[in-house]
């Protein structure tokens, strides 16, 4: 196994046309003394050869180029082993649109070293409304596999965590120790995108780790700006609800959460009748098919690092 770098973190950047971003959240992350780090960038497929030219504008960060688009999951799993490859104690995953100030990064780690957890969150807030939060951490309701944000649109300066402890993170940012990711492998890739940081978080969980919110570690989101582009039947594309009807299935399946089953129906049902109104067939469509995928698609085991 390699020895452990001086430099103590990785921080996993994945890209996907989205240059504007991630030259943006770079550039913040070079405003961070403290502790040591190297970004590991991963470009997922762009076009124009946008990880070529991210490197040529930052010659310090190390740069991995996908064929093909993994997803959120695939793409954080490649920069993930690479770090585990070089021995780095600590990984950080960060959206590549978000900003962050010049302390997160100590504050995560500080989290970590005196709470004794294998995750540490910041408090993440929107980068358009910076007095505004966008997530506080996760809230799992085991009874209906729910998952919640917390402290979601909340007045910043008033907000006060009832507890410091999640029960689960959002890969918008999220420091694992190597420890945890030894334990609890990695993203469940079959994901893509949407509920595969809910997952693993609870698999973290299971494999006896506590996660913690960094309240004083702060970032900001720009919040979707890979998915919040316009289409003809809205914002949001009918992907995004295809990943999050499917997905949802997943978890409750993986869990063995019963009676979600009845209650994300309802949901999603209702979901659908809207869209049918609306005359969004396509969004409608997304919905039927994660649906149908959610629930027969085969799962198989996550895979560990080495794998």
């Amino acid at each position: 196994m390699a020895s452990t770098p001086e430099i103590p973190v990785a921080i996993i950047l994945v890209n996907w046309n989205g240059y504007a971003y991630t030259k943006a959240c770079i550039e913040s992350l070079g405003e961070v003394k403290e502790p040591s780090f190297q970004i590991i960038l991963v470009d997922n497929g762009s076009q124009e050869a946008e990880g070529e030219r991210l490197k040529a504008h930052f010659p310090q960060i190390q740069l991995i180029v996908n064929q093909d688009n993994l997803g959120f999951a695939g793409g954080n799993n490649v920069g993930i082993r690479n770090a585990l490859e070089k021995g780095f104690e600590q990984v950080l995953l960060l959206n590549n649109d978000t900003t962050v100030k010049p302390t997160f990064l100590k504050e995560l780690q500080t989290c970590i070293q005196q709470s004794g957890c294998g995750v540490a969150q910041p408090m993440i807030l929107f980068a358009h409304d910076p007095h505004t939060i966008w997530s506080a951490g996760g809230g799992w309701h085991s009874l209906f596999g729910r998952a919640i944000t917390r402290g979601d649109r909340a007045p910043f300066e008033k907000y006060r965590p009832q507890t410091k402890t999640l029960d689960w993170a959002t890969g918008c940012c999220m420091l694992v120790s190597r420890k945890a990711l030894l334990e609890a492998g990695l993203l469940h890739e079959p994901y893509f995108a949407y509920f595969e940081d809910v997952e693993w978080s609870l698999r973290i969980r299971k494999a006896g780790f506590t996660i913690g919110l960094a309240e004083n570690a702060i970032i900001y989101h720009e919040a979707g700006a890979a998915s919040k582009k316009q289409h003809a039947e809205g914002t949001l594309s009918p992907r995004v609800f295809y990943f999050h009807v499917r997905n949802q299935f997943f978890l409750l399946r993986q869990h063995s959460i019963l009676l979600g089953y009845p209650y994300h129906l309802l949901r999603f049902l209702g979901w659908g009748a809207y869209f049918l109104i609306r005359g969004r067939f396509q969004k409608l469509s997304a919905v039927l098919k994660g649906v149908r995928e959610g629930l027969f698609t085969p799962l198989y085991p996550e895979k560990k690092w080495f794998q």
